[in-house]
């Protein structure tokens, strides 16, 4: 009987349950047992472990969150970290390592097998922004809630006459911004691969009033830098145990430059901690039901130091290395729907 280690680290995304779910159950059926460890890379530092058995996961397909909790912990920050980890796997008798998160988490999975860790990531992220990977967990999820969320603004919008913008997530990549706005019809949309400037915002929203449109939905994501800026427009300058700032206040910032320039009161409504939450939906569950049995059949297939990866309708492992490189951004050939109904 092999076993197996999983954590989950990182901001959580609906679906992560699926997950380990299906690591569990498949595994199984291969006859390898689960070892969770909890609250993310703290738990191996700590020896903070929970086995998993398949009653231990019946029931929790549907679930957001995690059942294994989370955390930011990056065990190359802290002195002997690295060493405690081996000596955990050591101790629990780990044959090899699953992670699943995003690229903070995965860039320490990559890191341990340079360590002689064998390990394997899943891609988990509502920003979309793992590359060689088609979709992460957790990002067909959050679009719903974007869309969602503009339905709801664009009846306030048109009833009141309003501008309204609608921040979400997306540090260095706009596919919720992009893929949300248009799905929910929003008439502005600014991702952070492009520079924006509230001017050329205000030209657009003026184009839609001489139409004879009188209200205009914004949605913008939280990384979207204005032009001229060095960085991003952040909430703390205060660093994470992964040297990110929070950011937060990029909608805030646009409103506040629209209102200089319209006269009129604009609203800022910030999704925050709302897209990440829920119950996945069926295209999360299946993804993260087959990426959770994949990184059981890479693992007894020995492949190691590499990630699940969605590629139209297969899943095939890459290198973690590579999937690490530089964030996915959008797809230039999806850019032209930044203009599309303005």
């Amino acid at each position: 009987m092999r076993r197996a280690g999983v954590l989950t680290g990182g901001g959580d995304s609906p679906g992560i349950n699926a997950a380990i779910r299906a690591i569990v159950r498949f595994g199984y059926k291969q006859e390898v047992e689960t070892i969770g460890f909890l609250e993310g890379w703290k738990g191996p530092i700590d020896d903070l472990t929970r086995p998993l058995k398949v009653d231990d996961v019946s029931g929790i397909l549907h679930i957001g969150g995690t059942i294994l909790g989370s955390s930011r912990t990056n065990p190359f920050k802290i002195e002997g970290g690295v060493e405690r980890i081996l000596n955990t796997l050591k101790h629990n008798a780990i044959d090899f390592l699953i992670g699943i998160g995003g690229d903070d988490t995965l860039g320490v999975t990559h890191r341990l097998s340079e360590h002689g860790v064998k390990a394997i990531g899943i891609p988990q992220t509502i920003d979309n922004d793992i590359s060689m990977t088609d979709y992460s967990i957790g990002f067909a999820s959050a679009l719903g809630v974007v869309t969602d969320a503009l339905d709801r603004l664009h009846t306030t919008a048109f009833s009141h006459h309003r501008v309204l913008i609608l921040e979400v997530m997306g540090r260095d990549s706009g596919w919720l911004s992009l893929l949300g706005g248009i799905a929910g019809g929003a008439d502005v949309i600014i991702i952070p691969e492009q520079e924006f400037s509230a001017e050329e915002v205000h030209k657009k929203i003026l184009r839609r009033q001489a139409r004879k449109k009188h209200f205009s939905i914004i949605i913008i994501a939280e990384g979207a830098r204005p032009v001229g800026w060095e960085g991003q427009v952040v909430s703390e300058t205060k660093v994470d145990a992964f040297g990110h700032v929070r950011l937060g206040g990029v909608g805030q910032y646009l409103a506040n430059q629209l209102s200089e320039q319209m006269k009129i009161p604009l609203r800022v409504t910030n999704l925050a901690y709302l897209q990440r939450g829920g119950s996945p939906t069926s295209f999360d569950r299946i993804l993260a039901t087959r990426f959770g049995a994949a990184a059981i059949e890479f693992a007894l297939d020995g492949r190691f130091d590499v990630m699940t990866a969605l590629h139209g309708t297969k899943i095939e492992p890459v290198s973690l290395e590579d999937a690490l490189s530089t964030p996915r951004p959008v797809d230039p050939g999806l850019r032209y729907l930044l203009t599309l109904f303005e």
